[in-house]
């Protein structure tokens, strides 16, 4: 490690990401409390459900205690529309193939098994870290008989939607919107959570609007709603006792944690821009380091900004092995790696973290296709280098990469500190 000379470590930790508070979220707690409506029924979920329908600009949100709830559900519903109903204790997609995000957190994807899928992971392009449509197009040609696709907007920025839709069309595909990081951002004027048949964002609690936990559905189907609510309390039947007729399970969003979330959306705007600002301050303060931020198409998305990350350039990499839980790195002058960093921000009681390692280099999915540009590349978890050429993009970001402190509360002195550490790992 380098070092740190004349650079006091924090107080008061930074950190990557987390809640910023303003005071109406306990009111509307409060609001719960007193009026005693604490399950999962009342006006704080009601208008959580209306705020974030008409913010994204689609006809129904429901509530749920988790983004991923929201996945499996919309997971669920894609594999009934496509497959018919399952029969008891078996899932809607057991033994179809999906083709998924590969670059992202496993929560995108996990639910895909639990519908009893087998998940197909779709390389990253460089431009924004996303799904890469050409390694998209590639994989149907593999696989012809896939019919769903699910894509993640990584760290806040939207993937390239008009090439995957377009994808998505020829093939007769649906799509599952993995929303969850980018709730605000907008693509060609329009925000995520409306472009796929089935849409989910999160509201986790490092997360730009937060309710420390829960997270939305959004359609604009009325029947894929309503059944999204029946699954959701216990595919109750409207009954005078109750009727259960199918699977259901106990994901509907609590009034309580609904009135921290009530409390956050009128500030998203101004969340978002606080995050710009971190980018933008990030991006001027390390201009002449060999280092590149996570990349977005100025030009037709607006991301929320909700990690700012860097990638550090090949040639300026220091040589690192990564293992399944430990690493091991060689510090040499003019160059450092993501670990080198991380090990110097902890240092200043900053926190940071690495880039989601790929869904295809994860033990539990290791054997699951994995599709790049160059076709079918199971087998290749560490091959992302040939010749000159990067084949695996998701692995090599995933290898020159590392998400900076982040947070709206972080000061514009300690973001310097943070940047000027940054810089001595260069030395």
């Amino acid at each position: 490690m380098k070092s740190l000379d004349g650079i006091k470590p924090f107080e008061k930790k930074v950190w990557l990401s987390s809640p910023t508070m303003h005071g109406e979220e306990l009111e509307f707690m409060k609001e719960a409390f007193e009026s005693n409506w604490m399950s999962t029924v009342g006006k704080n979920i009601n208008e959580v459900e209306r705020l974030v329908a008409e913010r994204i600009g689609c006809r129904y949100a429901v509530a749920l205690s988790a983004g991923t709830a929201a996945l499996h559900l919309a997971t669920k519903l894609a594999g009934e529309k496509l497959y018919g109903q399952a029969r008891p204790y078996e899932g809607t997609l057991e033994g179809k193939r999906v083709f998924c995000s590969d670059l992202t957190f496993d929560a995108s994807v996990n639910p895909v098994a639990y519908e009893d899928g087998e998940a197909v992971f779709i390389d990253t392009e460089e431009d924004t870290w996303n799904m890469d449509p050409v390694a998209l197009d590639k994989a149907f040609s593999l696989y012809p008989d896939v019919k769903l696709i699910v894509l993640a907007h990584l760290y806040g920025t939207p993937g390239k939607m008009d090439e995957i839709l377009d994808i998505a069309k020829k093939y007769n595909a649906l799509i599952i919107e993995d929303a969850a990081e980018s709730f605000g951002a907008s693509y060609k004027g329009k925000e995520t959570g409306t472009f796929g048949d089935y849409n989910a964002i999160s509201f986790n609690g490092n997360k730009i609007i937060t309710g420390s936990s829960g997270g939305i559905f959004l359609t604009d189907s009325k029947d894929d709603a309503d059944k999204v609510r029946k699954w959701s309390t216990q595919s109750r039947e409207d009954a005078p006792w109750y009727q259960h007729e199918e699977i259901g399970y106990n994901y509907r969003m609590s009034n309580v944690i609904a009135g921290v979330v009530r409390g956050q959306i009128p500030y998203l705007d101004e969340h978002i821009a606080r995050k710009k600002e971190i980018y933008q301050r990030y991006q001027e303060g390390l201009k002449d380091l060999p280092i590149t931020m996570n990349p977005y198409d100025a030009e037709n998305s607006g991301p929320n900004f909700w990690l700012s990350c860097l990638l550090i350039d090949k040639d300026s990499m220091s040589p690192i092995v990564r293992g399944e839980r430990e690493y091991l790195y060689q510090s040499q002058k003019g160059k450092t790696n993501p670990q080198e960093i991380m090990e110097m921000l902890s240092a200043i009681n900053a926190e940071s973290r690495p880039i989601w390692k790929p869904m295809h280099m994860q033990p539990i999915y290791r054997m699951n296709a994995f599709v790049t540009r160059q076709g079918n590349g199971r087998g290749r978890t560490n091959a992302y280098i040939d010749e000159g050429e990067i084949v695996d993009v998701g692995a090599d970001i995933f290898r020159r990469g590392l998400c900076l402190p982040s947070d709206n509360k972080m000061t514009e002195e300690e973001q310097e500190r943070i940047i000027e550490v940054v810089k001595r790992c260069f030395e």
